[in-house]
């Protein structure tokens, strides 16, 4: 069945799910694939717990159940055809679609500028972290009539990921945050992962040439990538004098919290400085992106403030908690070389004491993961903090000064034993250390 028929039959149906354990009364369902499931062997479970129609992939399947064929989808890929949906749906409207993707900060950047949207209009936005192939058309089809704008996350971690994802989002515009060191197992090479998040610079330029992109002019590589793809239509953003940038920040204070001042890039206009709920000088970049993209959108320099001012994380990422014991920094959703060595950099220049870092192995490195988490050892060694646990083989094997840890649980073994108190502690990590169980017990 062609992509708009099946379209047509999702309005008459207008719920997907890929859960056979969730069939709301009428929906369709659609039969993916993992490496530990089969959706497949669940179309006929899901007819009969409320599904209208199950889409499915796989002949033998739909040749064992002819009592069914009339509610039966087979079709070439049911990935590619939730895609396919997906894009019929987005292409029902007319409105701006901002396209993000990045090695490091995505997510908190499209929460912001999500947020300093929502000053102004009524923003779709994706949902935490949907980000891939299953999130993205996910995020597209909760588009409806009353939405003015929005904003889509992709995320990437192999040749070709970026391209696929924006052909099913089709921006009208879009921001990469930059590239960094991450996925090297999967995309091969710094350059497979510049070639990779450029995808969305090559759709821009292709499909939608008059398409505005948001890049941050302090990044070599970002600029680089721009123009070999000699992409003219740019505003720019920086922490630095740039007659080009639109958009001029600068850090205030960052101890722990950061605070910043930005400012329209034109003779005597005025500072504005904003307090934030976010840890990290890091991310004074985000910040201004959110407030370029803003300004491009109408939104007033007073909206703008308010809503970074009053943006508050709740993802694992940049957080700072307070406890009972200690002041906690938690960013330990995920960890690369490019955003490890940025959270110890931050924390060395916070002037806060004693501080004791809680750092995670870092994943998917590769050949050069060896030659990464050593690279972190020695970041640490400069910094002199108080106290440094290591999670994770990687760093074992690096010989370091340092005690290491295998997991997780025998990290909060010696919690328990030592009873850390009175301390700043950074937590990093990759997601599958698991560190984000450690705040409640610090």
């Amino acid at each position: 069945m062609e992509a708009k028929k099946l379209y047509q039959l999702y309005r008459q149906h207008p719920e997907i799910t890929t859960d056979s354990r969730n069939c709301p009364e009428g929906s369709i369902f659609i039969a993916l694939k993992g490496e530990s499931f089969n959706g497949n062997r669940f179309a006929e479970a899901a007819l009969g717990k409320g599904c209208s129609y199950a889409v499915i992939d796989d002949a033998e399947v739909y040749a064992s159940l002819p009592q069914l064929h009339d509610r039966l989808i087979l079709v070439d890929s049911c990935l590619q055809t939730f895609k396919d949906i997906a894009r019929e749906h987005r292409r029902q409207f007319s409105i701006p679609v901002i396209g993000i993707t990045g090695t490091n900060g995505k997510t908190t950047t499209k929460e912001l500028i999500a947020a300093v949207l929502r000053e102004k209009y009524n923003t779709m936005a994706t949902e935490g972290n949907f980000n891939n192939d299953v999130g993205v058309p996910k995020t597209l089809l909760r588009l409806n009539d009353s939405h003015e704008i929005a904003v889509v996350e992709m995320g990437a971690s192999h040749p070709g990921d970026i391209k696929t994802l924006v052909e099913t989002v089709e921006p009208t515009c879009g921001i990469i945050t930059n590239v960094g060191r991450a996925h090297l197992q999967g995309f091969g090479s710094f350059e497979g992962v510049k070639r990779t998040k450029g995808e969305l610079y090559d759709y821009l330029k292709q499909s939608t040439p008059q398409a505005t992109t948001f890049i941050n002019a302090d990044n070599h590589d970002l600029m680089l990538m721009a123009q070999e793809r000699d992409i003219t239509n740019a505003l720019l953003y920086s922490q630095h004098t740039n007659a080009e940038a639109m958009v001029t920040g600068e850090v205030v204070s960052c101890s722990p919290l950061l605070r910043f001042r930005w400012k329209v890039n034109t003779p005597d206009t005025e500072w504005h400085e904003v307090q934030t709920h976010l840890i990290g000088t890091y991310n004074l970049d985000n910040m201004l992106a959110a407030a370029t993209i803003a300004l491009h959108f109408g939104v007033s320099a007073q909206q703008i403030d308010h809503a970074l001012a009053n943006y508050i994380p709740s993802n694992n990422r940049s957080q700072l908690e307070k406890t009972q014991h200690n002041t906690l920094i938690v960013d330990a959703y995920n960890a690369n070389p490019t955003s490890m060595a940025a959270a110890i950099a931050n924390f060395r220049r916070m002037e806060v004491k004693p501080k004791m870092a809680i750092l995670g192995k870092m994943g998917e490195l590769g050949d050069v993961s060896h030659e990464e988490h050593q690279k972190v050892i020695a970041l640490l060694n400069e910094a002199h903090f108080d106290t440094v646990w290591l999670v994770g083989e990687e760093y074992k094997e690096c010989n370091p000064s340092f005690p290491v840890f295998n997991n997780v649980e025998e990290v909060k073994a010696a919690i328990a034993e030592r009873q850390p108190q009175g301390f700043y502690i950074l937590i990093k990590g990759s997601n599958s250390v698991k560190l984000f169980q450690l705040p409640e017990l610090l």
